[in-house]
């Protein structure tokens, strides 16, 4: 049996280089932490902008859900495109944007230009995952692999998680030092570097002119499927935004919209959103819940806990993004270790137990609660984040159908933003009267509430039995 570690592609001159070598999974990395490091690091932002424009701090808060909405809509519209058109060509496209969105904040002047800002970095950052999976996926065929190549996608899974985590300390060091612009230059330097590392991967096949006008394009990405999908997630991201407060418009436009889509993408042959392939392939389907549930964990630690930690606790800034790094450096250390193993149900069974301990913590936790022990909730959930991440990204590889893995990635990530967005909407009605204890254990029973069917979709599925070195 060939593996990643052993197998090499056919010689070009005296050079026999591996299938995965640095040269092609640095810029899959670095493309795919961009999302995540700029879903958080705005988070110490907010404020000197708010000061800095004259404006509420409340209304600073469209630039971390424009980013959420531009990502949960783009992330699956990406994998389609990469599917048809080439994920090397869409992925250079991503880094363009990103960058385009960073000098568009960096010289913002006042909040629409940096929602805009916000909107193209979302929308950029968004063909990274999607794409490094098609690519991930192509060059596993081409060399034979019959597995998983583990050790790539657990380079992938630090890069899409345990990024998240050191947002807020890394922002706060930057924003504290140069300014709140850096939050959005920051990525200009960043993304030079991967468009250059970029340039220098596989090209995609070239596109048969038959193929390369405007409707036989719109017609293989299933445009219509696309804008249908769009707007009804939108819509139904703008809904949650608004709870407790409910946006009785959003919704209608939600069912408006998701009748006619589904009805549309159901009589295609093949849809953008495959409604059938989601009911017959339940592994799949069982991924992206379990992926939305312990996110929704994950997230409610990242910024509910972390605004009880300041305003009840009475802990600073930059104390509490001390307490935060023990998680991500604890997701960074397991995360490749365990993706190279190509385990999928230990790893979930674990980040589903492991989010059931912490949020038993979370409840057991007051004002009064000594430093280690929020220490260490967040070394469990720094557990649950690479187990959630390494397991579901393989059981992710393993499940979706080889030529619909970008979609489906993209898919993926779009149920792990529903879970996003979910935990802030449950931080705010825990906390809807003030933040303390109370809306804290409030907090921490709903998370248990979601641990458990977290496990539940683990100790039930059967298509997790299978052998570990299976690819469905």
């Amino acid at each position: 049996m060939r593996t990643a570690a052993t197998e090499t592609e056919p010689a070009i001159g005296t050079s026999a280089p591996k299938p995965f070598g640095r040269r092609f999974t640095t810029p899959l990395y670095v493309g795919s932490s961009l999302n995540p490091i700029n879903s958080s690091i705005i988070a110490t932002a907010l404020v000197p902008i708010a000061a800095d424009l004259n404006v509420a701090v409340g209304s600073t808060a469209v630039l971390v859900s424009s980013l959420y909405l531009a990502s949960a809509v783009a992330q699956p519209t990406a994998g389609k495109l990469a599917e048809v058109l080439g994920a090397r060509r869409v992925f250079l496209a991503g880094i363009v944007l990103v960058l385009v969105g960073g000098v568009t904040g960096g010289l913002g002047q006042n909040i629409a230009m940096l929602t805009v800002a916000r909107v193209l970095i979302g929308l950029g950052t968004s063909a990274a995952f999607p794409c490094a999976m098609v690519m991930i996926r192509r060059r596993a065929g081409e060399a034979g692999l019959d597995r998983p190549p583990g050790a790539v996608l657990g380079g992938l899974a630090i890069a899409g998680m345990a990024t998240a985590a050191v947002g807020p300390p890394i922002g706060g060091l930057i924003v504290g030092a140069a300014g709140w612009r850096w939050a959005f230059l920051a990525n200009v330097p960043v993304t030079v570097i991967a468009l250059l590392m970029a340039l220098r991967l596989p090209k995609d096949p070239g596109l048969e002119r038959a193929d390369s006008g405007f409707r036989r394009i719109a017609h293989r990405i299933d445009l219509i499927g696309i804008i249908g999908f769009a707007v009804t997630m939108t819509s139904l991201v703008v809904f949650l935004m608004g709870l407790p407060q409910p946006n009785w418009l959003a919704l209608t436009v939600f069912v408006v919209a998701a009748a006619p889509t589904a009805l549309w993408e159901l009589r295609r042959a093949a849809p953008f959103f495959d409604l059938r392939g989601l009911a017959t392939n339940g592994a799949l389907t069982r991924t992206y819940l379990r992926q939305a549930l312990t996110l929704l964990g994950v997230y409610s630690v990242m910024f509910g806990l972390t605004q009880w930690m300041e305003a009840a606790h009475g802990l600073s800034a930059v104390q509490t993004g001390l307490v935060l790094l023990p998680m991500g450096a604890v997701s960074a250390l397991l995360s490749r270790p365990l993706a190279a193993r190509n385990l999928v149900r230990g790893p979930v069974a674990v980040s589903a137990v492991s989010m059931l301990l912490g949020s038993v913590a979370i409840m057991l936790l007051d004002s009064d609660s000594p430093m280690f022990a929020l220490v260490l909730v967040s070394l469990i959930f720094g557990v649950t984040t690479a187990t959630t991440t390494v397991g579901n990204q393989t059981a992710l590889y393993k499940a979706a159908p080889a030529d619909q893995i970008g979609t489906a990635s993209g898919l993926f990530r779009t149920f792990g933003y529903l879970g996003t967005i979910t935990s802030s909407v449950i931080g705010g009605i825990a906390f809807r009267d003030g933040v303390s204890d109370h809306g804290l254990h409030v907090l921490g029973v709903v998370l248990v509430v979601a641990g458990l069917a977290a496990l539940l979709l683990t100790v039930l599925d059967r298509s997790l039995m299978r052998p570990r070195g299976a690819v469905v």
